[in-house]
């Protein structure tokens, strides 16, 4: 193959040099336990099997099936225009080893999962490519192969309680606020976090003095449009003193930051926690195209990376075709989710796409990344949102009533990485809502209003699926063409237009649209008699569930 040295590289380790140099001679090599022959991949130190830590090297035979492809024709890294395909290869030797690459030498149109790949080496830099393309025919597909754990097993595995005493009980939501929200506000993201810091400080009826706690997520770093500084920003501007905070990416997102928030009140260690998320990528990308900033360097995975799967739409749009093939979901099944949200949105003065959307809008859409076109992606904005947890017996002397915790679920049960993960779903949804029940005799029946994560419509319907209000598979047909998450519907979904077009709060906007609709404060989007709801956050990546119930 010629060389390519534009692309983004890997970085290449001692650990990983076997890898990366293996197409010199054309034969593939993945890392393998020596005590119970194992393949290992990424190369690990220690073998995930047995435990073992003598690991050697194995020449594979370079086949493997085809287990999920997409199509990019949204983003262009280094040396890799649109439109290229980025898929997902199962090796023969172990099926539990998948290799993020790019399919060469064919027409796209013509892949089929579960076809038989074979791999060839691309040379970029000092490093060789593995890419794959399909077998020699006659090819026809295989079945894919089986998970570790099938989707019914998850429950099994969900740890039991420690201690009968929940945690839950001890706090409670007592503060919402959200800033101007908007597409290129060009505002200080500082500026925007403490608008809504301020607001939900009001909300509660406190003071700034009676903030003892802040958490966040994902913290300061170089976190481009993802970030307004963290704790310590925040910390600087309010002149809060903290007795305890928290801040960090390793964690599901603002449902993360509000879980640790609860643990610390309950702890005794904060009676006020102050949990906010600021994202300004709208303004971000503006400041980017007039020169004014670089731009963040997006997924740099060195396995996913130099193959062009920079963003998390490139692995979730191989889950969801995999969804296509085994269940029979379809682009329009889809297309429900992304009008419900539309349609609520317009009841929201404060969501940024408010014009109708019919099906035809939605299918003609510009493709991102197949299957998913413009409206299956949540919508870049500017703005902030804060919640705050206080501990419960403090909340009957605040100025709103209170949100009560019912439970939470946050057990992770499958691989994290996302190219290492289950097929048959969506992964880190299972076993997070498998965890939420065991932690509450409330059920799927018993849920009002569901604010559940929607950074793709595909995530939407995992936590559908994986929450119980359909089986696994059977989203399509509880749908109903969008009639049961319909406001009037049996579970009124993502009631202020969710991520699709109210805008991307990565999750803390569910958050503040559940504490709003248990409150009875959603004007014309109030749902009736609203007593419980449930929100989650991530979907792919470590996730989380929350179920809130009313105080009224």
């Amino acid at each position: 193959m010629p060389e390519d040295p534009t692309r983004p590289l890997p970085s290449v380790t001692p650990e990983t040099e076997f890898y990366w140099s293996s197409g010199a001679d054309g034969r593939l090599r993945i890392q393998q336990c020596a005590a119970c022959s194992a393949l290992i991949h990424p190369p690990q130190p220690v073998c995930r099997c047995c435990h073992g830590s003598d690991m050697g090297v194995r020449v594979v035979s370079g086949f493997g099936t085809l287990i999920g492809y997409t199509v990019n024709h949204r983003f262009a890294p280094p040396g890799l225009p649109p439109p290229y395909v980025v898929a997902q290869v199962a090796l023969e030797e172990d099926s539990r080893v998948r290799l993020t690459t790019n399919v060469v030498e064919c027409d796209p149109e013509q892949l089929e999962l579960g076809i038989r790949m074979e791999v060839v080496f691309e040379r970029a830099g000092a490093v060789w490519l593995p890419m794959f393309r399909p077998a020699p025919p006659p090819n026809p597909p295989n079945p894919l192969p089986a998970d570790a754990i099938r989707p019914d097993a998850i429950r099994g595995l969900v740890r039991p309680m420690a201690s009968a005493e929940k945690f839950e009980d001890k706090v409670a939501l007592t503060g919402i606020g959200m800033s101007r929200l908007g597409r290129r506000l060009m505002a200080d993201p500082l500026s925007l976090t403490v608008q809504a810091c301020r607001a939900a400080v009001e909300d509660a009826g406190l003071s700034l003095a009676d903030i003892d706690g802040l958490s966040t997520y994902p913290g300061s770093g170089a976190l481009g449009p993802f970030s307004e500084g963290g704790v310590t920003a925040v910390e600087s501007a309010l002149g809060i003193r903290p007795t305890w905070y928290n801040g960090g990416g390793e964690t599901f997102g603002p449902g993360g930051s509000v879980i640790a928030a609860m643990l610390a009140v309950a702890a005794g260690f904060a009676r006020h926690v102050l949990c906010f998320r600021t994202v300004w990528e709208s303004t971000y990308a503006q400041l980017v195209r007039a020169g004014r900033i670089s731009p963040s360097a997006g997924i740099t995975d060195s396995w996913l990376a130099p193959f062009g799967a920079v963003s998390a739409a490139h692995i979730l749009a191989q889950t969801a075709q995999r969804h296509f093939h085994t269940y029979g979901t379809d682009r329009e099944t889809l297309g429900w989710i992304a009008l419900n949200q539309r349609a609520n949105a317009a009841h929201n003065p404060t969501a940024i796409y408010r014009d109708p959307l019919t099906m035809d809008d939605y299918l003609s859409a510009r493709p991102i990344t197949t299957p998913f076109g413009l409206y299956d992606c949540d919508v870049p904005c500017d703005g902030s949102v804060a919640v705050i947890v206080s501990a419960r017996e403090t909340a009957g002397d605040l100025a709103r009533p209170p949100v009560l915790v019912e439970a939470v679920g946050t057990q992770i049960l499958e691989r994290l990485e996302w190219d290492q993960s289950t097929l048959t779903h969506e992964p880190q949804v299972l076993g997070q809502a498998a965890h939420l029940w065991t932690r509450t005799t409330l059920r799927p029946g018993d849920v009002d209003v569901a604010e559940l994560y929607d950074g793709f419509t595909f995530n939407c319907l995992s936590w559908i699926e994986a929450l119980g209000f359909c089986g696994i598979g059977e989203a399509k047909d509880f749908l109903d063409r969008g009639r049961n998450i319909a406001r009037e519907g049996i579970l009124p979904l993502n009631t202020h237009g969710g991520q699709l077009s109210h805008g991307r709060t990565h999750g803390m906007g569910l958050v503040h649209e559940a504490v709003t609709q248990l409150r009875g404060d959603g004007g014309v989007r109030q749902i009736p008699d609203a007593r419980v709801a449930v929100v989650t956050s991530g979907g792919l990546t470590p996730s989380g569930v929350l179920l809130l119930r009313s105080a009224r």
